[in-house]
């Protein structure tokens, strides 16, 4: 018994660094030769030359962690009628296509949304933006495992087709990335609690036919 219990404990630690390790960024902040390469892709996309400068500035800033992308959408209804948008779809239906290519990119490299939701109301303070700032319809923060993987999942070519409809569905948004950053919902905080709840679970298992027999 307990030699099957030091086996459990060594799989579930094991399974923990395991997912430590690809949850964590550990390729370091971005060379030179990188920045230059992923800034050639996407300005073949038709990006301003000030979204250029801005996105420089950020990858030549990069420390290597982690970061959150938050983001304000207000949709576009009825959305613009793109190629592969029906004529009864909507705003979120036509989001949800380019999701489609996202979501697996996104959550290979272990990014993911660490919220979203709704507008409640249009925006609760306004300062220094013209009234179009306004109205907004969703909202979300998105966690990036690093800035290598954003622009990895941004200049990939299978992400292109999929942009149309991003365009067509989304009237206007703002997105801009926080670094450095934390929330207590990081699932290495709460792997870790887990594993020590699974680490004395066994424990107290592999100890209980001791207990009933000097009982």
């Amino acid at each position: 018994m307990r030699s099957r219990s030091a086996l459990l404990s060594i799989a579930l630690t094991a399974v923990y660094v395991l997912f430590f390790l690809w949850y964590t960024p550990l390729g370091g902040p971005l060379s030179p030769e990188e920045i230059d390469l992923y800034l050639e892709r996407i300005a073949a996309d038709g990006l301003s030359e000030a979204d250029q400068q801005s996105l420089r500035e950020f990858l030549e800033t990069d420390t290597g962690g982690d970061f959150a992308m938050v983001n304000a959408i207000e949709l576009r209804e009825p959305p613009s009628r793109v190629e592969g948008v029906g004529p009864q779809e909507s705003a979120s239906d036509v989001l949800n296509k380019y999701m489609a290519y996202m979501w697996p990119a996104l959550l290979r490299r272990a990014c993911h949304p660490v919220l979203a939701g709704g507008a409640a109301a249009g925006a609760a303070d306004l300062w220094g933006l013209d009234e179009r700032a306004r109205a907004w319809s969703q909202g979300a923060a998105m966690r990036y495992r690093s800035r290598r993987d954003m622009m990895e999942i941004a200049t990939n070519p299978a992400f292109q087709p999929s942009h149309a409809f991003k365009q067509a569905a989304m009237l206007k948004t703002i997105a801009f990335p926080i670094d450095p950053w934390f929330h207590f919902g990081d699932p290495r905080l709460l792997g870790a609690l887990f594993l020590a709840i699974g680490l004395l679970s066994v424990r107290l298992l592999a100890s209980w036919p001791r207990r009933r027999a000097s009982a």
